[in-house]
């Protein structure tokens, strides 16, 4: 269900009417700081202020149980790059969380280098509260290599050597991301794809719970939560986006949405 997704002149101004503890997940892609259309170019400190401040709220917003997932890539300024991933680390650090994993996303393709090597993967750190979390492997797991394989001698002759329902994925994702002839590409120049998101979702998540997006573009965090059950709440500067989210989400609720699958082979 669709809680609350809402334009609003700042996120910070949206959050400040929410209640402590409210979400099990936290999950966004802030801006880079690359003058894209949806925002205003500033001194990278004059960014990781406010990307300070933004996180600190997200934090008093987060369950006991909670997970927050920061997805960043790199700033880039005549042809050196900052990964903002390892700016953001003592940000996290100071508030008091854990980082779980630093997951890859290799997306395949993008923007071609002639002077370094052309970027081709983000990261999305996943920081918990505590060490008691919500973590559910089995909706994510990915099939084995060897399915059938079992245990040629020992205690355990004849058993299956590994879990019937898969293995346990690594931290190097790879699909593509939200461009071109992509089902789900809306005008938005920088898309979440679904499926990185469904993934959080499923995993850390039980249904009923709330997910926020505190910059949530088109909707696809909202749309993750919804198809799997759970509450989405966001916000977004631009009208635009924010109708746009509204839309598709009217649409997966009539069955009209088109996704790309999750586990869909490349």
């Amino acid at each position: 269900m669709v809680r609350s997704v809402m334009e609003c002149a700042d996120n910070l101004e949206f959050m400040d009417r929410l209640d402590d503890g409210t979400f099990k997940l936290v999950v966004t892609s802030p801006p880079y700081n690359l003058g894209k259309a949806y925002e205003r170019r500033v001194s990278l400190d004059a960014w990781l202020a406010g990307q300070e401040r933004v996180i600190r709220e997200c934090v008093r917003l987060l369950h006991d149980r909670g997970s927050i997932c920061w997805q960043v890539g790199n700033y880039v300024e005549n042809g050196e790059i900052v990964p903002l991933d390892a700016l953001l680390y003592p940000v996290f650090r100071a508030a008091g969380l854990k980082l779980r994993n630093r997951i890859v996303w290799h997306f395949g393709h993008g923007l071609h280098c002639t002077r370094r090597l052309s970027g081709r993967y983000e990261t999305i750190n996943w920081w918990t509260r505590g060490d008691d979390y919500t973590w559910n492997l089995d909706p994510i797991r990915v099939p084995s290599k060897y399915p059938g394989k079992r245990h040629f001698k020992g205690p355990n002759k004849g058993k299956l050597s590994g879990n019937p329902l898969g293995k346990n994925p690594s931290d190097v994702w790879q699909f593509t991301n939200a461009r071109n002839n992509h089902p789900e590409k809306t005008i938005h120049p920088c898309q979440f794809p679904v499926e990185l998101v469904e993934r959080l979702v499923l995993s850390m998540t039980e249904k009923g719970d709330a997910v926020f997006d505190p910059y949530i573009g088109v909707g696809s965090t909202a749309i993750a939560a919804v198809m799997h059950g759970r509450d989405a709440y966001g916000c977004d500067t631009s009208r635009h986006y924010i109708d746009i989210a509204l839309d598709r989400i009217d649409r997966l609720e009539e069955g009209r949405l088109k996704t790309r699958p999750m586990g869909k082979p490349l």
